[in-house]
């Protein structure tokens, strides 16, 4: 396998890992996990997280076609510096408990907002609701939908989704979407499986402490490495 992939493949992997255990999308896995079919959960979650890689690492490959590719070079290591000292940052400000609680109160009163939709008076009316149900419910299962969008939509613009912006733009981008997807997968199953009690295991401060120092790491490294 070339050189460029493996290192691509490397660092994504690592990034990912230490980016999304308890990130948002992690606990809003968890959670949604405790209350609806986890193959369903896990689908919908892993596949909004594999587009948002993809589309991720395209935006990063592109990049330099764009830009000059020493400016290009120049941001990710900015980036890379930036996101070291935040994650640092956000492991000294914040707790895991906070974080658990945040994500699941705004779960809860997305719930009591539409739980009137939910209840079915008689066989007619869920008849009649499955016929006006929009064309992707038809095919794909409301809860997949959910737990889809929620993560998409969680993930947008988050430090994650433009640290693999930046890696894709300085490293081999099949490498970083393989190491991408690879790393989304672990975090998302072991969110699903048992993210609550794996969040009470780890400390949330350690792992951004970690994430932290690993992007001062790629960021000196960019820093240092010609373009």
């Amino acid at each position: 396998m070339d050189l460029s992939v493996v290192q691509g493949f490397t660092k994504s992997l690592a990034m990912t890992v230490l980016s999304e255990i308890g990130d948002k999308t992690f606990f809003a896995a968890a959670i949604l996990a405790m209350r609806h079919p986890r193959r369903l959960v896990l689908s919908g979650c892993l596949g909004a997280l594999i587009v948002m890689t993809i589309l991720s690492a395209v935006v990063g490959w592109a990049a330099p076609n764009l830009i000059s590719r020493k400016w290009t070079h120049h941001i990710t290591t900015i980036l890379f510096l930036g996101f070291g000292l935040w994650s640092i940052w956000d492991a000294f400000k914040e707790g895991e408990a906070e974080e658990f609680d945040e994500v699941e109160k705004e779960l809860n009163a997305d719930v009591k907002s539409n739980g009137g939709e939910t209840k079915e008076k008689n066989k007619d009316a869920d008849d009649l609701k499955k016929q006006s149900r929009p064309f992707l419910t038809q095919f794909f299962s409301p809860i997949l939908l959910k737990a889809f969008s929620i993560t998409f939509f969680g993930e947008w613009g988050d430090k994650s989704q433009l640290a693999t912006i930046g890696l894709a733009a300085d490293e081999n981008p099949l490498g970083v979407v393989l190491g991408g997807i690879l790393g989304q997968a672990l975090c998302t199953t072991a969110a699903v499986l048992g993210g609550k009690s794996l969040a009470k295991q780890i400390s949330e401060k350690i792992v951004a402490l970690s994430g932290g120092v690993l992007f001062i790491v790629f960021g000196i490294q960019s820093f240092l490495a010609t373009v």
